[in-house]
């Protein structure tokens, strides 16, 4: 402001007390300037304090001045209000455009998942529907089948056209399925057996051609070049003592497959050792629902049943019907054993029979074997051994991937 930073012209040298030129020398001639100095000063002071009282006075009094701040003031507070008006108004308005693109977006995945359960709802009938159609002609195929004998004329064949019958009804398409059943409806029996045969061939050369294509690319992938190495190849010892090694080591076990390597090195008679690697891959083909490795483990053990024995031919089964029967007993059953497999709940009383009676327990196994109704004492302490043995198997293959990993 004006008043407040006004330098007077006025230097009161007039109103000195004492004239420097009446001094008697240099020295006191000087002293009195210096004292005239600070006097005038002093007056200058008093002259800007009196100034600037008057003019606050004049601020405080005058009606003009105290309407212009109020006017100021009010100008400041307008701005400020418009200001925050505005950023409400912004904020209304993006939070309005941000609700309505929400509630677009709602009603668009409100509409796209009642499109989406329609066509589930659809599909499933459709599915439903086909899976009814399959399922009649899949009982029309086995009840032709069994009316013509499994177009058979001996036991053996009739066996092995069974499971043919069988592969048919899980592998034949809708209208292949449709159309054999046709074929076979006119009741020509040669005309029928023909038909059963060319499905047949038909379908094994299929699964032939993709098991082919199967083995050639996973070798492919694995190795590079196609070839897989000799070393590598599975034995079915080594894939029983894998599937058994799996179910001993299961999921959450430290260094699993390191561990179920070891155990296939340490029980298998081959000299191919196997990785975890190995064993991995090996375990993942076996997890996939492959018909074929089902076929060929049917196979195998169906070679191995007649080979122990248990198959005869025809003229044979026709002779020791004509004979008296008579029971036997197996080995196991001879010895006391029950040659059952354990069940669950067998098992689950067996473990709580041994924490309730421990070693120095009088009698032990008999009370165990009381526990467990199917099961007499014999079967209790084989039962013991064999989960000895497991659990000492185990730990050694662990001790084993703990050493080969250190």
């Amino acid at each position: 402001m004006f008043w407040y930073s006004l330098d007077s012209w006025r230097e009161y040298s007039y109103l000195d007390e004492d004239d420097k030129e009446k001094g008697e020398n240099r020295d006191e001639r000087r002293w009195i300037e210096k004292n005239n100095r600070v006097a005038r000063k002093e007056r200058k002071k008093e002259e800007m304090t009196r100034i600037r009282t008057l003019v606050d006075n004049a601020y405080a009094c005058d009606p003009r001045i105290q309407r212009f701040k109020d006017e100021k003031k009010q100008e400041r507070e307008d701005q400020k209000r418009a200001r925050q008006e505005a950023a409400k108004a912004k904020t209304e308005e993006e939070k309005r455009l941000k609700e309505a693109a929400e509630e677009v977006a709602k009603k668009k995945k409100q509409v796209e998942d009642e499109e989406q359960l329609a066509k589930a709802a659809i599909a499933k009938k459709e599915k439903e529907v086909q899976k009814k159609i399959f399922k009649k002609e899949r009982k029309a195929l086995r009840t032709f089948a069994k009316e013509m004998n499994f177009f058979a004329t001996d036991d053996a064949t009739m066996v092995s056209n069974m499971a043919e019958v069988e592969k048919l009804c899980e592998l034949l398409e809708l209208v292949d399925l449709q159309s054999m059943n046709e074929s076979l409806s006119k009741g020509d029996s040669d005309a029928a057996v023909m038909t059963f045969k060319s499905q047949v061939e038909k379908v094994n050369k299929k699964l032939q051609t993709e098991k082919a294509q199967m083995l050639a690319n996973t070798r492919k992938e694995v190795h590079g070049n196609g070839v897989a190495p000799r070393g590598k190849e599975w034995t079915d010892e080594e894939l029983h003592i894998l599937i058994k090694a799996v179910n001993l080591f299961p999921a959450g076990t430290g260094q699993r497959w390191e561990v179920v390597a070891n155990y296939i090195n340490q029980h298998s008679s081959s000299d191919n050792n196997k990785n975890s690697k190995d064993a991995l891959n090996k375990a993942k083909n076996l997890q996939k629902d492959d018909v074929l490795l089902k076929e060929e483990a049917n196979r195998k053990a169906f070679e191995v049943f007649r080979k122990g024995g248990k198959v005869q031919d025809a003229a044979a089964a026709a002779a020791e019907e004509s004979q008296p029967t008579a029971r036997y007993d197996t080995p196991a059953e001879q010895q006391g054993y029950n040659p059952a497999p354990w069940t669950a709940d067998e098992q689950k009383r067996l473990e709580q029979a041994l924490k309730t009676y421990p070693p120095s327990t009088p009698e032990r196994w008999e009370r165990i074997a009381e526990v467990i109704p199917q099961r007499s004492r014999k079967d209790c302490i084989k039962r013991y051994k064999e989960l000895a043995e497991m659990v000492k198997a185990k730990k050694a293959a662990q001790s084993a991937a703990k050493v080969k990993s250190s």
